[in-house]
């Protein structure tokens, strides 16, 4: 059995940008170290990227609360991370930027810079593992045309799914202008991984619900509009939101198929396994009750690696093996989590 980290993160890095094209070097993030607190809540003075003319929160890492050092949380050592992953009986991580969980520019031509560089620095940084880091490939989601050549560069390149947030550039995951994506996705075998995080750029268009919010939104937006019908061999994940929100929005659902007349859509109970919806759970999640609602197939689990907020758990996969020693989950259910859920999802 594998043991998969089907969440893990990186820190960008100054090397990240190196690779830009030369007429894109002009867009290069810089580092600020003002000095003084930066993050609202938080008195450490954090450094700040300056990107296309704005300051985004760059992080002093706590190598205590992450469990990280410098060096793992940037792929600067590739092989003390995968030391890392060998203490803590990992044996493939999936990996998720940090810098790209916020919108960054409002110009396409500055957010198709970064992302392109973004997924060359990741495939060539990661090369070294053998297969042991995987990746999660960016998308310029305001060029899409630009987005489905850089999917197939990616798919070439060892990307195992598309980063994507719930609500983006002013539009939902449902906005029929996604769908050349959806289908280029589909027949690359490559999952939609629909991330939390804050999806529209600085003065961008539309109202950014954020965070968990952002990609929970998505799955009744979906299911409403029948997307999962249109891209019928598609899957689509929702990573780092938990899992406790399924009872909630099944039920409303179930709900709204019966009430909502004016707007029929299609619902079966069965809908994770006939939509190929898979959701990374937290370890704090009541699994019990959740597996109620047909998710046992579709249930993974991620460390957070790099990152310290609620959904970080840097012993999660040893939780989640644990709980199935215990009553709390089935052995057959935590392997599932663990390896066979995962493995299906990111098409190992």
């Amino acid at each position: 059995m594998l043991r998969i980290d089907a969440d893990a993160h990186i820190d960008e890095n100054e090397a990240t940008w190196s690779y830009l094209r030369e007429a894109e070097q002009k867009f290069a993030p810089l580092t600020m170290d003002p000095g003084v607190a930066t993050a609202p809540g938080d008195a450490r003075p954090h450094r700040l990227w300056l990107i296309d003319g704005r300051n985004q929160l760059r992080r002093w890492r706590d190598d205590v609360r992450t469990g990280t050092v410098q060096a793992t949380r940037e792929l600067v050592d590739v092989e003390a991370r995968l030391r890392d992953m060998d203490e803590l009986n990992i044996d493939v991580q999936v990996l998720y930027p940090t810098l790209f969980l916020t919108g960054l520019t409002a110009r396409p031509e500055v957010e198709l810079a970064l992302t392109r560089a973004y997924n060359r620095w990741i495939a060539d940084a990661t090369e070294p593992s053998k297969g042991r880091l995987r990746w999660v490939a960016l998308m310029p989601m305001m060029s899409m045309d630009e987005a489905v050549a850089e999917l197939r560069w990616a798919k070439d390149h060892g990307a195992c799914g598309v980063f994507k947030k719930g609500f983006e550039i002013g539009r939902s995951a449902s906005d029929p202008y996604f769908f050349p994506l959806y289908e280029e996705a589909s027949r690359l075998n490559l999952p939609i991984c629909i991330h939390t995080g804050t999806g529209n750029p600085p003065e961008g268009p539309g109202v950014d619900l954020g965070g968990r919010f952002n990609a929970i939104s998505a799955f009744t937006d979906l299911v409403m509009n029948g997307v999962p019908d249109k891209f019928p061999e598609l899957r689509t994940g929702w990573i780092e939101a938990g899992a406790s929100w399924i009872p909630f929005l099944f039920t409303d659902l179930m709900a709204k198929k019966q009430k909502l007349t004016f707007h029929p859509f299609d619902f079966k109970e069965d809908l994770f396994r006939r939509y190929r919806f898979y959701v990374a759970c937290d370890t704090t999640d009541d699994l019990p009750y959740i597996l109620q609602f047909g998710a046992e197939d579709n249930l993974l689990i991620g460390t957070d690696y790099t990152h310290a907020d609620q959904s970080a758990e840097i012993r999660a996969l040893d939780v989640i093996e644990q709980k199935g020693t215990s009553e709390e989950i089935s052995p057959e259910v935590a392997r599932k989590i663990l390896d066979d859920n995962p493995r299906r999802f990111y098409g190992f």
